[in-house]
């Protein structure tokens, strides 16, 4: 299924918000003991950075923590001394060696990547249980052996430089890929001849958020891409003036065809994807990360005509699903918030919309075109569901899943018979099928063999409703034999359209093994219920999200799920924005937090790498009411003095280009000025890794077992020695 790549982020003792510049003036560093937990955090320089935004004065004194960790011995001297720190008081938590040894008991078990077909291969990943980074494969038959294409874990000795983003030519004899490495965004292309295993010299530098798609008669491939950044500034520049390229192999990079750009508008980014049939470039353009596309046609066959926008206005999401001849499929919220499917006829001067498949109650996620269907996958509360229908619009069946959970995949031609999908749910690691598309059967292509028994878990879905009266859906996963109250980690998102559905995590099933449960909040800001969802949780709406997350808090507390003070959150990137935003809120209510990799910044989020995108959930700082707005919450600036936080553990990555760590730097500098001798408040730097991606499976299990062993101790669940 197509989706686009795009849609793929100071009040108080410490000054950071006065109505003068005289309370923001620099103060001694902040060394301060903690009886309670023997804890003295680092010295922390408090600079004199005042501005003024609207009138209003705020104190900035952790500026100099945005500087690079790589560039600046400042900072890099600071993140040393806080993970000595983080790394001595974790070493003392009970069970924490023990955890980390089930995790890596529950790790090691296979895992199958969704295959893709091309020529009469199949090429898909495969990772034996414990490898760092998964290996590509081939086979010539579905059922076939597979052969190692790529294997990335040679590539580095700590196992953090990862094969990202892959696709085969048409032909099914080169394969295009990408290199990731320390978990940056940025990837160097390359490709690989899928009959000798062997490199060919084109390389691609300074490719990053974009699509991968071949030419079809496989002479070279289209792409997307920036200008190389300035030196020093590879992992904090903005991203602007994004641009697609066609690169004809056997020749330089500097040869590259440039394609599509837009010069008097620095700020759209640009996918492209070669149609179905080969004759046009879809080019699919945004300004952030809403899914509000402008579709422009590049026509292949005649280079000399100009490109043709056939969706224009930035309004709606049109995502290319496939064409049949003249017409192309999208799937569009454009007079339908939960989505549904229409096709445009290119034929025609201007093209028409018709719908295909008309908006339903549940919320359509994605379709593709193949097995001479269209395979369309909704959300049914934050659950998927599957159907089948001609090519018309008219509905031949539903996919039999294998139960509650997450479908994903039915990618492939709409000449081919079959399919692939993947299936997970909390309780069940990923497992895929092969379904053979005009009868509707499906088996068991790849399955893992399991240390666990899924039937020991059970997963069940709940309703509460929060501080407005809106109902919230929350999945709620423990063991069967768990009745009464248990210590609880409730995990959130809330934004940028993005569903939270049932998935598999080993290192999760370690917490749930102890006896804990383990829970997931539908909040609005999200996609589970289509465009009226994802807008009450956005901009001026934002304090819905936090309002959801507290909710979910209070009915896991009041309805006896989580025991009385077991109740742990967690969030990243965004998530972890809401964690810094409710543990300001409610600290109250919370008694352990973990924000991951976060955006706490609220008034500077925007100043780096694809931070300018998030403007369409956050807004503008530089516009007053959205500043107001966005002040109101920011975890930073909302920090105050005299108030007992609970214990946190802040969680970034040197290398994250994504979310830049000065917001978790920041933020867990503030917070250890504002509560010094309380709860520990501490932040755990990860080396050579990023946001997330491309993460190599030891860091992965050292990271969780931290974490978890942190929540844990401050919860109540008992990891035995």
């Amino acid at each position: 299924m197509r989706r686009s790549l795009f849609v793929a982020s100071l009040l108080a003792s410490s000054a950071l918000v006065s109505s003068s510049a005289s309370a923001a003036q620099a103060a001694p560093p902040v060394s301060a003991a903690a009886p309670a937990t023997g804890l003295t955090y680092p010295a922390t320089r408090r600079g004199d950075v005042v501005e003024d935004h609207f009138g209003i004065k705020i104190a900035d004194p952790y500026r100099w923590l945005e500087n690079s960790v790589r560039t600046d011995d400042e900072v890099k001297n600071w993140v040393d001394a806080e993970n000595r720190v983080t790394n001595a008081f974790l070493s003392t938590l009970p069970g924490r060696k023990a955890l980390e040894q089930r995790m890596t008991e529950l790790y090691d078990y296979e895992r199958f990547g969704v295959p893709e077909k091309k020529g009469s291969h199949y090429f898909y990943t495969h990772n034996s249980g414990l490898q760092n980074q998964a290996v590509l494969f081939v086979r010539d038959k579905a059922d076939g052996a597979g052969r190692e294409l790529i294997d990335p874990n040679p590539w580095s000795k700590d196992g953090a430089t990862a094969l990202a983003e892959w696709e085969p030519n048409e032909q099914g004899t080169k394969l295009l890929y990408a290199v990731q490495d320390g978990g940056t965004d940025w990837r160097t292309l390359k490709v690989r001849d899928v009959a000798t295993g062997k490199d060919l010299p084109d390389e691609i530098k300074w490719v990053k958020f974009s699509g991968l798609s071949w030419a079809k008669d496989g002479s070279g491939f289209y792409y997307s891409r920036f200008a190389e950044p300035s030196a020093g500034k590879t992992y904090q520049s903005v991203n602007e003036n994004q641009q697609v390229y066609f690169h004809k192999l056997g020749t330089e990079q500097s040869a590259d065809k440039l394609m599509f750009a837009t010069p008097k508008r620095p700020d759209l980014n640009h996918n492209a994807q070669v149609s179905d049939d080969g004759r046009w470039l879809v080019i699919s353009s945004s300004s952030g990360t809403d899914p509000r596309f402008q579709v422009t046609l590049v026509d292949l066959k005649n280079p000399r005509a100009a490109p043709r926008v056939i969706v224009p206005g930035f309004e709606h999401n049109y995502s290319y699903v496939g064409n049949r001849g003249t017409s192309f499929y999208f799937v569009s919220d454009d007079g339908a918030p939960r989505q549904k499917i229409v096709s445009l006829d290119i034929a025609q001067a201007h093209p028409v919309r018709k719908t295909i498949v008309p908006e339903d109650a549940a919320t359509l996620d994605s379709a593709s075109l193949v097995g001479g269907k269209l395979v369309a996958s909704y959300l049914a509360d934050a659950k998927t569901e599957v159907r089948v229908y001609s090519p018309a619009g008219v509905l031949t069946r539903k996919v039999a899943l294998p139960g509650i959970g997450t479908a994903a995949g039915f990618g492939g031609k709409f000449e081919d018979p079959e399919t692939f999908f993947a299936f997970t749910s909390f309780n069940r690691p990923t497992t895929i099928y092969r379904y053979d598309v005009k009868s509707g059967a499906e088996r068991v292509w790849e399955a893992p063999k399991l240390a666990f028994n899924p039937d020991d878990y059970k997963v069940e879905q709940v309703f509460y409703h929060s501080k407005d009266g809106t109902r919230v859906p929350m999945f709620i996963v423990r063991k069967a034999d768990v009745t009464g109250p248990a210590p609880t980690l409730l995990y959130g998102y809330g934004g940028f359209d993005i569903s939270l559905t049932p998935s598999f995590s080993a290192t999760r099933l370690a917490w749930l093994e102890k006896g804990g449960a383990y829970a997931v909040a539908n909040i609005r800001g999200g996609g589970e219920y289509g465009k009226a969802w994802h807008d009450a949780g956005r901009l001026s709406h934002k304090q819905n999200v936090f309002d959801d997350f507290i909710g979910a808090g209070e009915y896991l507390k009041k309805s006896g799920i989580t025991s009385p003070h077991g109740l742990a959150i967690e969030g990243g990137s965004n998530g972890g924005l809401l964690i810094g935003a409710v543990v300001n809120q409610r600290p109250d209510l919370f008694d352990a937090a973990h924000a991951a990799v976060g955006v706490m910044d609220m008034l500077r989020f925007d100043q780096f790498t694809a931070g300018r995108y998030w403007v369409d959930d956050y807004g503008y700082p530089e516009k007053e009411a959205d500043f107001k707005t966005l002040l109101a919450y920011s975890p930073y600036h909302n920090i105050k003095a005299g108030v007992r936080y609970p214990p946190e553990i802040i969680t970034t990555a040197d290398t994250d280009d994504r979310v830049v760590p000065g917001h978790s730097f920041k933020y867990a500098a503030a917070l250890q000025a504002a509560d010094p001798d309380g709860a520990p408040h501490i932040i755990r730097i990860e080396t050579r890794a990023g946001h997330g991606s491309g993460k190599p499976t030891s860091k992965i299990i050292e990271e969780a077992s931290d974490v978890m062993a942190f929540l844990a101790h401050y919860t109540g669940l008992d990891l035995g020695d």
